[in-house]
């Protein structure tokens, strides 16, 4: 072979790839009149989606919107909102969902690190508007859901361009076509690139690992905001010809959920841990029937062992856990329903977050990128195809972020023998104390087995003496009582003094993020904004 050969003696060639858009359009065309998407007494087909989705990329289309362009979109749920990713898709656009919780400077601030050209946004976020407006200087399309205050109403847009059958736009393997937003817990949000290819192996592995059987006729419950995981779910759903049910109210209602997984006779629903243990500690759970569902996928964060044990107890076998961040879209490890115990035991992995999905794989690294063994701690590095493109416009972050063909995820933690994860929490939570690593996360783990305590977050903070210390914020549980000096005497019997913590503060509720997280670094504002850091002592 000649030394400048292709490489493996195939020749470069265009890697043409399906528009994710071609989902909705199949199930238009082969489930006409079945039902696609529900939400709070009303019903759409699947025809009748894809007919409206046609008619709202025709309308951006006539409006200068072509492939490439990004679409900031700012909205609850609702029908619109799940529309607007599959006409960007189909225009060959790219679709910017923003968290409808963030204020107006932060939506303007995605708006304008993504370079927006026009913005879809509910009639509740003029604020919104008005910020992404002066924030944006290539913004020049707004439009409207639910009015025309400050921007194009989409349904009437949608009415006037019913039966222009929008062109889908032919798309390559990495032509970009969403702009997944890190949540900014340690520094500004960055826009992760998702791919028409990448995101056709995500859809394949949710369903092949995480809720494998789910076809037509199934229903989904969504109880998160669509613009991250909750998106990635739906998409899915779609693929498959699921049925995707909203909640019809603004705030989560555990009453109405419950509701709905009987009515609907829920499959599967996405969430996170802090809205699972929500969830399952309402006493409507015990009033409707939730026999139906099969599969309850968590993630976001690894999910504390007491309350999982609680969610199986009330729930049964269905829990499904996946360890990945928004960079390899959920794809990293999974742990299915028959690997979760309700009940500690031998056999039992207590803490894993499961082992590597279908075509993906975990290295254990060490700060020079070298692997470690098993049971060694180091960083949680991945590859394969679930892997992002990178951020966008951001080279200082893309070179940060990778090494050696390794996406580096900024989690710690290790492999058993047989290849089960077990992460020790993220390295911006570790502390060191008196010269030993702490890991908040075990310590947190002890706290929630305390009767007393719903909820517990540690994090390290300066302390003259021992360099740094853990500082505990908890959540009692109702009706429940007990003191600072009382717990942390307790807590002495169950781990290490050195990971002790030096004081515990109790609140009514912590604070967390929009997809449900408990954000520390809220956590440590608002210790200060009380006074209680800097602590006694610490200069």
């Amino acid at each position: 072979m000649q030394a400048d050969a292709p490489r493996g003696g195939v020749a470069p060639c265009t890697r043409r790839a399906m528009n994710l858009a071609h989902f909705l359009r199949r199930n238009g065309r082969r489930l006409r009149d079945g039902t696609g998407l529900a939400q709070g007494g009303r019903r759409w087909s699947w025809a009748a989606l894809d007919a409206r989705v046609d008619a709202m990329a025709a309308a951006l289309a006539a409006r200068g919107v072509a492939k490439g362009d990004r679409v900031l979109v700012q909205s609850r749920n609702c029908h619109q909102l799940f529309e607007s990713m599959f006409v960007c898709f189909r225009l060959g656009a790219v679709w910017v969902p923003a968290n409808y919780r963030q204020t107006p400077a932060e939506v303007a601030y995605l708006g304008g690190a993504s370079g927006a050209r026009a913005l879809i946004c509910g009639s509740a976020f003029p604020g919104h508007a008005a910020a992404i407006r002066a924030g944006c200087p290539g913004l020049d399309v707004v439009i409207e859901i639910g009015g025309a205050a400050f921007g194009e109403d989409y349904d009437a847009l949608v009415a006037t361009h019913m039966g222009q059958a929008a062109p889908t736009a032919d798309v390559e393997h990495d032509d970009p076509c969403w702009f997944f937003f890190t949540s900014g817990t340690t520094g500004r949000p960055k826009a992760a690139v998702l791919t028409h290819g990448q995101m056709a192996f995500v859809v394949t592995n949710h369903l092949c690992d995480l809720m494998p059987g789910t076809r037509e006729g199934d229903t989904s419950l969504v109880v998160a905001p669509l613009s991250h995981g909750a998106g990635i779910h739906q998409l899915a759903q779609v693929a498959a010809g699921a049925t995707t049910v909203l909640t019809a109210g603004d705030r989560l209602d555990p009453r109405e959920v419950w509701a709905l997984v009987e009515e609907w006779r829920i499959a599967n629903m996405f969430t996170v841990p802090t809205i699972v243990k929500l969830l399952i500690e309402h006493p409507a759970l015990g009033h409707h029937d939730h026999t139906s569902l099969r599969h309850v996928i968590y993630a976001g964060a690894p999910m504390y062992r007491e309350d999982q044990k609680r969610a199986l107890t009330a729930l049964g076998p269905v829990l499904v856990q996946y360890f990945g961040l928004g960079e390899v879209t959920g794809n990293i490890t999974v742990l299915p329903p028959h690997l979760h115990a309700a009940e500690d035991g031998p056999g039992v992995r207590a803490g894993t977050c499961g082992f590597e999905r279908t075509g993906m794989q975990v290295d254990i690294q060490d700060g020079e990128g070298r692997s470690l063994a098993a049971g060694e701690t180091g960083e949680i590095c991945v590859c394969g195809p679930a892997v992002f493109a990178g951020y966008y416009d951001n080279p200082k972050a893309n070179a940060e972020a990778f090494r050696n063909g390794w996406f580096r995820t900024g989690d710690l933690g290790h492999l058993d023998g047989e290849g089960f994860l077990f992460i020790t929490g993220r390295a911006s939570d570790m502390y060191i104390s008196g010269g030993s690593n702490v890991y908040p996360r075990e310590t947190e783990e002890k706290l929630l087995t305390h009767p007393a305590i719903a909820e517990a977050a540690i994090l390290g903070v300066p302390d003259p003496t021992w360099g740094e210390v853990g500082v505990a914020v908890c959540v009692l549980r109702p009706g429940q009582a007990v003191g600072e000096g009382e717990l942390l005497a307790w807590l002495s019997g169950e781990v290490a003094r050195y990971k002790l913590p030096k004081r515990v503060f109790f609140w009514d509720e912590l604070p967390k993020s929009g997809y449900g997280k408990v954000t520390k670094r809220a956590i440590r504002d608002g210790l200060e904004e009380r006074g209680h850091l800097p602590l006694d002592g610490e200069q």
